[in-house]
């Protein structure tokens, strides 16, 4: 999870996506450092634990804008501060979620969204079977209330988690009601009009990698023996 949750920046430079997708990664490990009552960390312990190059971390830290001490390094609690602010995370993020199934349900119990100040406080599904069931702590609503919930105060993002044939629906009405930002987890490349962005999530993007990367180990172990 840490290396697909997503942000949206308005500035003039185009963003360094990976640079960003690392850091959640960095944060995770910074809060955990927090956590241990740990003071300081370097460009060295992050790059270990992330398994990149010193370089990378260097360049990547960089552009939150901090500066480290030379021979300590970076204050752990500051990091993290210049992190949140970066990613624009130092402030809640309201979100719904529409499609309460397996991993609609998965994403509620993601505890450490809390930790990027991302909060899902309405949760929406057309089933019978889940609309009034609370999963973790939230009402499932029915699709069709969704005017009624927002109240003309639509949330800033709505995490998309229905089928692929019922999406594009679902994004039309978040749409009309507001939403200006939508996490889609359909497999679809949903149409949205100018001004409104989405960050599409193709699990299976993260298991092509993995594939293509063991099929190249087994041919070059095929070829060396």
């Amino acid at each position: 999870m840490y290396g697909t949750f997503f942000l949206f920046m308005r500035q003039d430079k185009i963003l360094n996506i990976p640079a960003i997708r690392r850091m959640p990664t960095y944060l995770h490990k910074l809060l955990k450092m927090q956590a241990e009552g740990k003071v300081n960390v370097s460009s060295t312990e992050l790059a270990e634990y992330m398994n990149i190059e010193l370089i990378v971390v260097r360049k990547d830290i960089s552009l939150t804008g901090i500066s480290g001490q030379r021979r300590v390094g970076y204050d752990v609690n500051e990091l993290i501060s210049y992190i949140k602010k970066y990613l624009g995370w130092e402030k809640p993020i309201t979100a719904a979620l529409v499609g309460a199934g397996s991993l609609g349900t998965a994403l509620l119990g993601y505890n450490d969204f809390e930790h990027y100040g991302f909060w899902i406080e309405y949760v929406f599904d057309t089933s019978p079977e889940k609309v009034g069931q609370n999963i973790y702590g939230k009402t499932v609503r029915h699709t069709d209330t969704m005017a009624e919930a927002f109240a003309g105060n639509p949330p800033e993002i709505a995490v998309i988690c229905v089928s692929n044939s019922a999406a594009q629906q679902i994004a039309d009405q978040l749409v009309s009601l507001g939403v200006k930002y939508i996490w889609n987890f359909a497999n679809v490349s949903l149409q949205v009009p100018p001004g409104v962005v989405v960050q599409r999530e193709v699990i299976a993007g993260g298991l092509a990698m993995l594939a293509v990367k063991r099929k190249q180990d087994r041919n070059e172990k095929n070829h060396l023996s």
